[in-house]
């Protein structure tokens, strides 16, 4: 039987890049004529993503496979770790629940998974050309080698070439290539067959002297230096780098609450891509100012997020504005907030009952039963009446309402809560198909008073593609691309 040749990106430490370089890679094969799928086995993240069969997977092989112009698949992402604390996370293997566990309690089990992991692998390895591999953090994690299953052990597991990637931007990138070399053992350096440098700004030529030592050092040859490349596209699982984002130029402020536990915020980046919307993320009450619109996002655990938001002011501070009349959308986890009451009767969450913020008429009572679900739906919010809307659910619980709908589902069903200016809704990604967006970008300036004609909806999968094309472009004008096929023991297409 055929079996795929692979490639895997393995970093220096975690938000190395590593996700996007996959991509681009994704991209880049996929431009070449092969057929191409990505893979990571364990994903820790809270940006999640409900494929057609309703199983869930991380959204970092949603944005690869996308890039590989192939429809997103639970078998790319096998493991999925849900930090639902400092110490614990809800782990999904194969898109469904397999349990809450500690941190220790997983480490001490994971290697339980192995054989699900190789099954998806193989499935996939047997379908396509090329698999594009991500690897997690670093693969120098001492600590965590003897059982590790993302980085040099799945690599061994499958013979798979690797690239190591280091991140200039955060400075220290030949320390950390070196050191991250050295402390490998002989087998698994061997299998770093090149070095890539991303993320960098400036003349390549000013690294020319750094590169030669780097590959005398670690007598692995650099077979990249990537740019900082400027795409629109989501970031990796990681919280940190877009939630830093702000662009105080654009006329219209939406300002998104940045939960300690905010999961799903890919769901914001069409409004990103507006070119009226400015999108900023705020986790101060002195932060919140006067904005045009506050979303309150969603999150792995509504009801510790709603005691930090009434711990630190943020509640008080959403209710006066919605009280003056300024919008108020919660996504998922943010709509439970927005309700009256959170009940958690089998201890889903942190058991018992907690007061909601009030602005809608609704009710919450948590079940271990997650719904995930691929949805089209049209609004019933007067504000948005009869615009389309597709979106996929994740949550724990059922919210009964006693305000007007969001939207009817084609099913038939109701999702959401309207009451004046406050709405809720069960549904990611609704921004996506550009419809809804418009729709709020003319609605907010109407209220401010600042004329605009909507154009056509941006959708966001058409200007997605252009920034794949972009960042495989970047990647082709970085990389060895000769060097990189015959790694894999493949002849480039000519």
């Amino acid at each position: 039987m055929k079996r795929a040749k692979a490639i895997m990106i393995q970093g220096t430490m975690s938000g190395a890049g590593k996700s996007l370089l996959c991509a681009a890679l994704c991209r880049v094969f996929r431009q070449d004529g092969y057929r191409v799928a990505p893979f990571k086995s364990q994903n820790m993240a809270l940006n999640s993503y409900v494929t057609a069969e309703g199983l869930e997977m991380g959204r970092a092989q949603v944005i690869q496979a996308q890039a590989a112009g192939i429809l997103p698949d639970v078998r790319m992402n096998p493991i999925l770790l849900k930090p639902s604390s400092d110490t614990g996370s809800q782990v999904i293997v194969h898109g469904e629940v397999w349990g809450q566990m500690a941190a220790k309690e997983y480490f001490q089990r994971k290697k339980e998974l192995v054989p699900e992991i190789l099954h998806a692998y193989d499935s996939l390895a047997a379908e396509y050309d090329i698999i594009v591999i991500e690897g997690a953090g670093s693969p120098a994690e001492i600590n965590l080698k003897a059982e590790d299953i993302v980085n040099m052990g799945l690599a061994e597991l499958v013979d798979a070439p690797v690239l190591l990637a280091g991140d200039i931007d955060r400075g220290g990138v030949f320390a950390q290539l070196y050191g991250t070399v050295a402390l490998l053992e002989e087998r698994e350096r061997a299998r770093i067959k090149g070095l890539l440098i991303n993320k960098f700004r400036g003349d390549v030529s000013i690294l020319r002297p750094g590169l030669a030592m780097l590959e005398e050092k670690t007598g692995i040859p650099v077979w990249g230096v990537v740019p900082y490349l400027s795409v629109e596209l989501e970031d990796e699982d990681s919280l940190a780098p877009c939630l830093e984002r702000k662009d105080a130029r654009k006329p219209i402020d939406i300002a998104v609450i940045r939960l300690p536990r905010i999961s799903n915020f890919t769901d914001f980046a069409p409004l990103e891509a507006h070119e009226i919307l400015g999108v900023r993320y705020v986790e101060r009450p002195r932060e919140l100012g006067q904005p045009d619109l506050v979303i309150l996002p969603g999150t792995k655990s509504t009801m510790a997020d709603l005691r930090w938001l009434r711990q630190n002011g943020l509640e008080s501070a959403i209710q006066k504005l919605a009280a003056k009349g300024t919008p108020v959308l919660g996504i998922c986890g943010g709509y439970q907030m927005l309700g009256r009451q959170l009940s958690d009767p089998e201890g889903v969450e942190d058991g018992g009952e907690l007061r909601g913020m009030g602005l809608l008429p609704a009710e919450t009572v948590f079940s271990p039963q997650k719904r995930r679900t691929r949805v089209a739906a049209v609004a019933e919010d007067e504000a948005f009446l009869g615009c389309l809307l597709e979106g996929y659910e994740i949550h724990n619980g059922r919210t009964a309402n006693e305000g007007r709908p969001f939207c009817r589902l084609s099913n038939g069903e109701t999702d959401g809560c309207v009451r004046g200016n406050v709405r809720g809704t069960y549904l990611h990604g609704l921004f996506d198909s550009g419809e809804l967006t418009e729709r709020l970008a003319a609605w907010l300036c109407e209220k401010k008073g600042i004329p605009w004609e909507s154009a056509a909806p941006m959708v966001y999968e058409t200007s997605r593609e252009k920034q794949f094309d972009l960042l495989a472009e970047g990647m082709r004008k970085a990389l060895d691309l000769e060097a990189v096929y015959g790694c894999m023991g493949m002849v480039r297409k000519k």
